[in-house]
């Protein structure tokens, strides 16, 4: 038996994805969902591989996985990362309409792969980012469903924008807002 033979490769996947998982300090039940792994298999990972291994500086996140979509709308900072964020799962196809194969299935791991590049590839363009792992899958959730958050165009640059599918929506992005000439004193829109 060889670990190369095709057999094999879910399995492989389902355990490689986990462990990436895990090192994003993803919640056990975002771990299950995805790879389809048990919960004691994913804490048996966890020891074998991070805790047995001394590192400390990843966490495990115990309760509900965020849920609130105002968050992404807290501060400029964040409302210009989840645009980041949101710019890289359209370029790299995650925002999808319909469910893919079950849980641990061959397309459900790739996919989870190719989330887990969008966020990495999120993190090291912020230097400290805000939005976690966690908050990123609410987001990519919320934007497949647009009930609450949608995409939007900057009317100055054309780049994308998340917004609260009911508020009212800012005509600029977080760069051209403030890179627009502040307002004369003294003078309004009507007097121009």
């Amino acid at each position: 038996m060889r670990i190369t033979d095709d057999r094999y490769t879910r399995d492989r996947l389902r355990l490689d994805l986990a462990l990436r998982l895990i090192g994003h300090e993803a919640r056990t039940h975002t771990i299950r969902s995805w790879t389809g792994l048990t919960d004691d298999r994913i804490r048996k990972l966890y020891r074998s591989y991070v805790a047995d291994a001394g590192r400390r500086d990843v966490r495990r996140h115990r309760g509900k996985s965020p849920r609130q979509s105002a968050f992404f709308m807290r501060n400029a900072g964040i409302r210009r990362e989840a645009a980041g964020l949101a710019t890289l799962m359209c370029i790299l196809g995650l925002l999808r309409r319909e469910a893919g194969s079950g849980p641990g299935g061959l397309d459900q791991l790739r996919w989870g792969e190719r989330f887990c590049e969008a966020y990495e590839t999120f993190a090291s363009l912020f230097e400290h980012p805000q939005i976690s792992f966690e908050h990123a899958c609410h987001l990519m959730r919320s934007l497949e469903r647009q009930n609450e958050l949608c995409l939007d165009e900057c009317e100055g640059c054309g780049s994308l924008l998340v917004v609260l599918r009911y508020a009212e929506k800012p005509k600029a992005c977080e760069f051209c807002a403030s890179t627009r000439p502040p307002a004369r004193p003294g003078l309004s829109v009507g007097d121009c």
